[in-house]
């Protein structure tokens, strides 16, 4: 079998930044039209359509906790203008100034380029969102090598489903497809060893575009590889101004109040400890070192069993959540195992606006029974499920 190449690695890598750097930039777009900080604004007796004002975005970025100060937001923007994510309405500043001047999305008006490598990414995001959509989806957990994988296919298999799916024509193609997904960072042989192929070898989306992406990883394209891959994938929440030797995940309480639940680092995790090696190092798997070295502080006061759980007349309630993932994801975060219960929340996510709390133990997920089960499981569930989550929880009487 053909092996991979350095300088096709290296390719890999910097396409695979690149296309982090679209998605992160997409997710703000849609977050900031919600916002309402985008919209028709007028200047020397001319309208501007979908347009912000830098000042304003710069107070918006600092305030929501997406850059730690002014300085690091206008790095930032810095970074969506150099990959022509955002520009001047006029194009009268190559930089991003902080100051009155209007800026707008290229996607939204139009000038967004249109490159060979963009469309492959476009492709490849298309392809990913079809896939984890649909029922008995070919994207599964496997194991090659006693290592367990997150959203993989075979060549061959991913070559039938093209064709039975009319994204090509016959096989050929369908491993052009492949091979310039592969080229682009999309997808990777499981241990990075070999181009994709025709055969039974063992493949995996590399991009999660579900993730939920900070746009502090942009700053430092090492730190963007290792942390595109958090385990957290399609629960990730913002990190509050990490230091090192620990992260903050943002929660809600019950009482909706917000707090910040402090972790410890994850030291074996590559995908947030820091770890100087490439992107291009052993994957990330669902086998996780035990939970007191990797995993945050329990936002539970004490334990709890599966047979407290349904011990008649136990003092908690079941309920059923339906959590409809927007473009970054569904916004919590799940740990324990036997029971599992929410660890974490965002509250400006999909899960929160549907009633999700902190300290709710997850019963089942679209229909599956999961007390019994860890929560690397149940976010193997998760990600193959479709992007309409409904989940049973039960949460304790007050």
């Amino acid at each position: 079998m053909e092996s991979l190449s350095s300088s096709l690695k290296k390719k890999a890598t910097e396409q695979h930044y690149r296309a982090e750097v679209m998605i992160a930039g997409e997710q703000l777009r849609l977050r900031l039209h919600d916002g309402k900080l985008i919209k028709d604004r007028r200047f020397h007796l001319r309208t501007y359509p979908n347009c912000f004002v830098a000042k304003e975005l710069t107070d918006w970025l600092v305030e929501h906790k997406d850059a730690p100060d002014r300085e690091t937001a206008i790095r930032l923007m810095q970074k969506l203008m150099d990959h022509y994510i955002i520009h001047h309405v006029c194009d009268e500043h190559s930089d991003y100034k902080d100051a009155k001047l209007l800026y707008r999305f290229r996607k939204d008006d139009g000038t967004f380029p249109l490159s060979k490598d963009v469309k492959v990414f476009l492709r490849g995001q298309s392809l990913y969102e079809k896939l984890v959509s649909v029922e008995e989806s070919i994207l599964k957990v496997r194991e090659e090598n006693s290592v367990k994988y997150q959203r993989t296919f075979l060549g061959s298999e991913m070559i039938d489903w093209l064709i039975q799916e009319g994204e090509v024509e016959n096989r050929q193609e369908a491993v052009e497809l492949g091979r310039a997904l592969l080229e682009h960072g999309i997808i990777q042989h499981v241990s990075n060893r070999h181009h994709f192929f025709d055969s039974d070898i063992l493949y995996h989306f590399w991009i999660n575009f579900r993730r939920r992406r900070r746009l502090t990883e942009l700053l430092n394209e090492n730190s963007a590889r290792a942390l595109s891959e958090s385990p957290d994938s399609p629960f990730c929440l913002r990190k509050l101004n990490p230091e090192p030797g620990n992260t903050s995940f943002l929660s809600v309480q019950t009482s909706k109040e917000i707090k910040v639940v402090s972790a410890v680092r994850r030291s074996s995790i590559t995908s947030l400890s820091g770890n100087s090696n490439t992107y291009f190092s052993a994957p990330p798997t669902l086998v996780f070192p035990p939970v007191a070295e990797c995993n945050p502080k329990s936002v539970l006061k004490r334990p709890v069993t599966t047979e407290e759980l349904l011990s008649p007349g136990a003092p908690y309630v079941k309920k059923t959540l339906t959590i409809v993932g927007d473009a970054v994801g569904w916004g919590f975060v799940v740990r324990g195992g036997r029971p599992c219960h929410i660890q974490a929340v965002d509250p400006g996510g999909p899960a929160a606006a549907a009633g999700m709390k902190v300290c709710q133990f997850v019963f089942s997920v679209n229909g599956v029974y999961v007390l019994h089960l860890d929560y690397q499981t149940i976010s193997s569930l998760i990600m193959t499920g479709p992007r309409t989550l409904v989940m049973e929880v039960m949460e304790a009487i007050e």
